[in-house]
């Protein structure tokens, strides 16, 4: 009895073990399945989290910098320079590279004073002319200087080559030349060559014109003045001292 007992019940008891695994499986999936949509209901989408803030403002790792219109135009320099006038703005057809006329001989003044002391032989002396117009205007290279008559006397020899600069004579102002005349010291009962004028012809920009010639009358005291082949001529200064200082060498 026992022994029909015993298979009568495995069965029973294997088909409601079965019942209950497939229940228990299906219960498990449910949970699963409810699990897995919860998490893809409430996880943001990806492009959300990267987007961040608008373009523009704010966001909470910092600030986005704003865009500065370009400031060429507002007079700090940043656009381009004005044009800067040039010396040769205003050349002339003497071309003396400024903006001013070359000097004529009637617009200017002149006179002579000697350098060397009272009792010396006169041999240094400063040539100065005197623009006698309100506007400026130019004196190019160094004057062709005679120290006698005509045109047909030698012209003094420059100390150098004459400075290039124009010399730019304001109105009312003046310029100087140094002059060194007489280099003998033979003494005694010679004859030499003497003066009792000085001349000297204005060269134009380029060189190759002549702008007038000026007369330098000796300085009171003296009617005339020895001269030789050794003068020397200092041409345009704009002081007396840059006229003088390389002839009172001599």
């Amino acid at each position: 009895m026992n022994s029909k007992t015993t298979r009568a019940g495995s069965p029973r008891r294997g088909l409601r073990g079965a019942v209950l695994g497939a229940a228990v499986v299906a219960a498990l999936m449910t949970t699963t399945a409810c699990q897995g949509d919860g998490e893809a209901a409430g996880s943001p989408p990806a492009s959300a989290s990267s987007s961040g803030a608008p373009s523009g403002s704010a966001s909470a790792g910092g600030s986005t910098p704003e865009t500065t219109a370009p400031t060429g135009d507002s007079g700090t320099g940043s656009g381009s320079p004005a044009a800067t006038e040039t010396g040769d703005s205003g050349e002339t057809g003497g071309g003396n590279g400024t903006k001013y006329e070359d000097c004529t001989a009637d617009g200017l003044t002149t006179a002579v004073e000697l350098q060397d002391e009272r009792g010396e032989t006169p041999r240094h002396f400063l040539l100065t002319v005197t623009n006698t117009a309100k506007t400026p205007c130019v004196l190019n290279d160094a004057p062709q200087v005679r120290l006698k008559a005509g045109n047909d006397a030698p012209i003094v020899e420059t100390l150098g080559e004459p400075d290039t600069e124009p010399v730019v004579v304001e109105g009312g102002g003046k310029a100087y030349a140094g002059l060194y005349v007489f280099g003998n010291d033979e003494g005694g009962e010679a004859q030499y060559d003497q003066s009792d004028r000085f001349t000297a012809t204005l060269v134009a920009g380029e060189g190759t014109e002549l702008r007038g010639t000026l007369i330098f009358d000796l300085p009171d005291g003296l009617d005339t003045v020895s001269v030789d082949d050794a003068a020397r001529l200092n041409g345009w200064a704009g002081t007396e001292g840059l006229a003088m200082r390389p002839i009172t060498q001599l």
